[in-house]
């Protein structure tokens, strides 16, 4: 057994960080919760540099990671996951997991051929290497890069104690969002749809040369209508333990939807504290103060865009018409 190993695997401190499926193996890294909070997301970018340490997939369980009450927030991309995902970071409550990594390699094996029964194995150890507690009584709330959404079903039939929150933002809010963010936003939306397609998730009954002819917010729209179609199916499935919003559903009133969300995951979640909190007042990417003034003025940028994403936010609501799809998700978390 390698030295060490059941220390690093009970310790949570020890990220599960990456996996290897050539090797079957898992990549620890060592990530201390003021760090956790510190990191816009729990990649190379954000972490403080340092050597994994790798462990056989079979050794790491074998040391019986311990186990906490695990939920998540699944999402579709700029509608302030980010930003719930530090809310719900309250020592001796709950500890808030920002885009782990090691669930994006299972989507990039998956496009690669990995076999559903593998993809499924190793997907329930990765759920259980994340859901170490952080200090006891905690629970652990994961927020997956929106990627990982073509997993989402699998992981909650895979944890069946587990609940989850479907955020979104409005259609015209996201394609907004990415109006505004110029030739990265439009590279960003692309990239997504390519994974999609790869991952099998991408919206239905459309030919490769459609998905090439459409315009980059056009682009936008039908990889948000892929992603909203998996979460009415989730809300579907799942309707006990599955809830919906939106962002301006959140930023209307964060201190009902904070109690809400403490509800939903059996937390003891103060809303009007953390409403009034810095989670609320900081641009959870960026840093600096981002009140809803400050929100307002960055979407001030979208003037130039408007005709275009009226038009294309139109298009896609009669591509969702076509397809049964209704844009107002069920099972609102408020109300």
């Amino acid at each position: 057994m390698t030295p060490n190993t059941p220390m690093i695997v009970r310790d949570a401190a020890w990220l599960a960080d990456r996996y290897d499926p050539e090797h079957d193996a898992v990549h620890f890294r060592h990530v201390s919760r003021e760090a956790h909070r510190a990191a816009t997301f729990l990649t190379d970018e954000y972490l403080p540099a340092a050597p994994p340490v790798v462990v056989g997939r079979g050794e790491t369980m074998a040391a019986s990671p311990p186990q906490a009450p695990l939920h998540f927030i699944f999402h579709s991309a700029f509608c302030c996951s980010t930003l719930l995902a530090r809310a719900v970071d309250v020592p001796r409550v709950a500890m808030g997991m920002k885009e782990p990594v090691v669930l994006n390699d299972l989507v990039g094996w998956k496009a690669r051929g990995a076999s559903a029964a593998d993809l499924t194995s190793v997907l329930n150890d990765a759920l259980a290497l994340l859901a170490r507690p952080f200090a006891p009584g905690e629970a652990v709330v994961v927020k997956p890069s929106n990627v990982v959404n073509g997993l989402a079903s699998a992981t909650l039939a895979l944890r069946p104690t587990a609940r989850a929150l479907l955020l979104h933002a409005p259609l015209g809010t996201f394609l907004g969002s990415i109006a505004r963010k110029g030739m990265w936003g439009r590279l960003w939306v692309r990239d997504l749809l390519v994974k999609q397609i790869a991952d099998g998730t991408q919206w239905p009954g459309m030919t490769m040369p459609e998905f090439l002819a459409l315009t980059d917010l056009q682009a936008a729209a039908v990889g948000w209508l892929a992603q909203h179609a998996i979460f009415a199916r989730m809300a579907s499935r799942f309707p006990d333990r599955v809830r919906t919003t939106d962002s301006e559903t959140l930023l209307a009133d964060p201190a009902t939807a904070m109690t809400a969300l403490g509800r939903l995951f059996g937390l003891d979640l103060d809303g009007p504290a953390i409403a009034a909190g810095p989670a609320f007042r900081a641009h959870a990417k960026f840093g600096g103060a981002f009140d809803t003034a400050a929100r307002a003025a960055a979407r001030a940028d979208e003037a130039a865009h408007a005709d275009e994403i009226d038009k294309v936010t139109r298009w896609a609501e009669v591509v969702a018409a076509g397809a049964g799809l209704g844009l107002r998700l069920p099972a609102p978390l408020i109300g």
